[in-house]
């Protein structure tokens, strides 16, 4: 069966945020148009439903690299502030954006938390991307025969 490390995330990403907002797993929140994803960006995001694409990510790093918390996820969003002259330093994305995206995923059903700390997929999550992903491969299949044999 195809894993979604087999299909490039510039193609599973969008198809996973469209599927998210037809199940209304997640809705941005009211103040969700005028954040910034972290101290290292100067302005909020101007694409429109970027909530969805991060919550798309969110649910693909939590398949790749297992169980998460909300400070691993905000350090693996962060970037490097602009200080002017003095050297670039690491920061931390928004922890609060990604707190309210993993209980929203975790009300819909495709997410929980672990006894020990951090968040893992369910059986739905995993579901729902592996199907993704199968579907996916099988539209590339269709155009490169070369892929038609790892179906």
């Amino acid at each position: 069966m195809p894993h979604p490390t087999d299909v490039p995330p510039g193609l599973l990403l969008p198809r996973l945020a469209q599927e998210l907002e037809s199940r209304k797993a997640v809705q941005p929140p009211d103040w969700a148009a005028f954040v910034r994803t972290g101290v290292h960006t100067e302005n909020a995001p101007v694409q429109n439903g970027w909530w969805y694409l991060r919550s798309a990510s969110v649910l693909r790093k939590l398949y790749v690299r297992g169980a998460r918390g909300v400070e691993r996820l905000a350090s693996e969003y962060g970037g490097s502030r602009d200080k002017g002259s003095a050297p670039y330093h690491a920061r931390s994305g928004s922890r609060s954006i990604l707190r309210e995206i993993l209980q929203q995923l975790e009300r819909a059903g495709l997410v929980r938390k672990q006894k020990n700390g951090g968040r893992v997929l369910t059986p739905d999550g995993q579901r729902l991307l592996d199907q993704l992903a199968k579907d996916l491969l099988k539209g590339l299949a269709a155009k490169d025969t070369q892929l038609a044999k790892y179906l």
